[in-house]
C-alpha cells in the first residue's frame, strides 16, 4: 500500500467514525432546540480534522515535539470553528424565534413588519409572512363588511316586504268589510304591491344564483343600439313620471357578444337607478362606444356625485347609500324604482360573469365640483 492510499484510508475511516457518531448524536437530540443540531455539525467536523490529523502525525516520521505542535494548532482550529459554529446556531435560533412570533401575530389586530433579519431565505419568509397576514387582514374586512351587508339585507328586505303586506292587509279588510270607497282603485294598488314584491324575490333569486356560481350566461352576436334602445323605451315612462330626461347614443353597427337577458339587465338596472337619483329636470345618458379589446356602456346621471366612501361600498348586497326608510312619493313611485338595494349588485354579478368589469366614477364640472357620476361597463369582445 502506498503512502498516500494509506493516508486516504486513514482519513476516511476517521471522518466516517465520527460522522456516525455525529448521525448518533443527532438523531438523539432531533427534538431539541436548533442550536444543539448546529452544534453536532460544528463538532463532527473539528473532531474529524482533529482525529484525521493526530492518526496520520502518528504514522509519519515526526518528532513528538512536532506532534504537540500539530495537535496545539489542530485544536486551536477546534475550538474557534466550535465557537463560530455556536454563535451561527445562536443567531439562526433568535432570527427562527422572532419568525415565530410573526407567526403568532397572525391574527385580528397583529401587524406584521417585514425585516432584513437573517439570511435570505428567512428574509423571504418574513416577507411572505407579512404578506400572508396583510391578505388575512383585508380578507377578514371584506367577510366583516360582506356580513354586515347581510344584516342590513335581511333588514331591509324585511321592512320592504312588512310595508306592503301591511298595506296590502288594510285594502283587503277595507274590500272585504265593503267600506272601500274606490275598490278599483284598491285592487290596482294590490296589484301593484303584489308586482313589486315580485321584483324583490326575483332579485333575491337572481342574487343567490350569483353568489352560488350557478349563473350561466350565453353569449351572442347583439346590436348594442337595438338592447339600449329597448332599455331606454322601457325606462321611459319612469323617467317622464320624474321629469328626468333620457336618451342614448350608440354608434352604427356596435355589436358585442354578451347574454341577452343578463345584458338587458344591466342596462335597465343601471338606467333605472340613474333615474331614482337624478332630480327632476335632470338627465341620464347612456352611451356605448368602443373601447380597446371591448365595449364600454355607460350610464352618466345627474346624482350630485358620490362620496369616496360610499363608492366603494356602492356595489356591496343591500347598500343604498343612505339609511333613511321614508318612502317615494305616490306620484312618482314605481315597482321598478323600489327595489331593496339589490339591484347594482346584481349587475356587477352579470359583469363578471361576462368576464367584464364595472366602476363609477364622479363627473366633475370645471367649477361647481361632481356634477353626477358615470357607471361604465367594459364587456371583452
Amino acid at each position: 500500500m502506498s503512502d498516500l492510499t494509506e493516508i486516504w484510508a486513514v482519513a476516511i475511516g476517521s471522518g466516517v467514525a465520527v460522522g456516525l457518531l455525529g448521525l448518533l448524536a443527532g438523531w438523539v437530540l432531533r427534538h431539541r432546540s436548533l442550536r444543539w443540531q448546529l452544534a453536532v455539525v460544528g463538532v463532527v467536523t473539528t473532531l474529524t480534522v482533529l482525529l484525521g490529523v493526530q492518526a496520520i502525525s502518528r504514522r509519519m516520521l515526526i518528532s513528538d515535539h512536532d506532534r504537540s505542535v500539530v495537535l496545539i494548532v489542530t485544536s486551536a482550529a477546534a475550538v474557534v470553528s466550535l465557537a463560530v459554529a455556536l454563535v451561527l446556531a445562536t443567531a439562526l435560533v433568535r432570527w427562527s424565534q422572532s419568525l415565530r412570533e410573526d407567526v403568532r401575530l397572525m391574527g385580528p389586530g397583529g401587524s406584521i413588519v417585514a425585516e432584513r433579519r437573517g439570511p435570505t431565505e428567512f428574509q423571504a419568509l418574513a416577507s411572505d409572512l407579512a404578506s400572508a397576514n396583510q391578505r388575512l387582514a383585508e380578507a377578514r374586512e371584506r367577510e366583516q363588511r360582506l356580513e354586515e351587508s347581510r344584516r342590513e339585507l335581511v333588514s331591509w328586505v324585511s321592512h320592504d316586504l312588512r310595508t306592503p303586506l301591511a298595506g296590502i292587509r288594510v285594502m283587503a279588510e277595507a274590500l272585504e268589510d265593503g267600506i272601500a270607497s274606490d275598490p278599483a282603485r284598491y285592487h290596482r294598488q294590490i296589484r301593484g304591491e303584489v308586482d313589486r314584491m315580485v321584483l324583490m324575490v326575483d332579485d333575491l333569486f337572481e342574487l343567490s344564483r350569483i353568489h352560488a356560481g350557478q349563473l350561466v350566461v350565453q353569449p351572442q352576436p347583439i346590436a348594442v343600439g337595438d338592447l339600449v334602445s329597448e332599455a331606454i323605451a322601457a325606462a321611459d315612462p319612469v323617467a317622464r313620471a320624474r321629469r328626468v330626461h333620457l336618451g342614448g347614443e350608440v354608434p352604427h353597427g356596435l355589436q358585442v357578444d354578451a347574454d341577452p337577458a343578463g345584458l338587458s339587465r344591466v342596462l335597465a338596472n343601471l338606467i333605472v337607478n340613474g333615474i331614482r337619483h337624478t332630480p327632476a329636470d335632470g338627465s341620464v345618458h347612456v352611451l356605448a362606444r368602443p373601447v380597446d379589446g371591448g365595449v364600454e356602456l355607460a350610464v352618466t346621471d345627474g346624482c350630485g356625485g358620490i362620496a369616496d366612501d360610499a363608492r366603494e361600498r356602492l356595489f356591496e348586497v343591500g347598500y343604498r347609500g343612505t339609511s333613511a326608510r321614508t318612502p317615494e312619493p305616490p306620484e312618482v313611485q314605481d315597482i321598478h324604482t323600489a327595489r331593496a338595494g339589490l339591484g347594482l349588485a346584481i349587475v356587477k354579478g352579470i359583469v363578471e360573469a361576462h368576464h367584464g368589469q364595472v366602476a363609477v366614477e364622479n363627473v366633475l364640472t370645471p367649477t361647481a365640483g361632481p356634477a353626477g357620476c358615470r357607471f361604465r361597463v367594459v364587456l371583452p369582445t
